[in-house]
């Protein structure tokens, strides 16, 4: 499963780990977040997110 990094604050979305303060659990592909999730650090939308390569 791909990382997602937020271009705002550089915080990473790993798919293995979630964020489970937001209710996401692991497991969660980036594109299975619903789209009102927003950054955990910086509250930008998740359009903010690119895929790292």
């Amino acid at each position: 499963m791909d990382k997602y990094i937020c271009t705002v604050c550089g915080y990473i979305y790993d798919p293995q780990i979630g964020d489970l303060d937001s209710g996401i659990e692991p497991g969660t592909k980036f594109e299975e977040i619903p789209d009102e999730w927003v950054c955990p650090l910086c509250g930008v939308s998740k359009a903010e997110f690119e895929r790292m390569k």
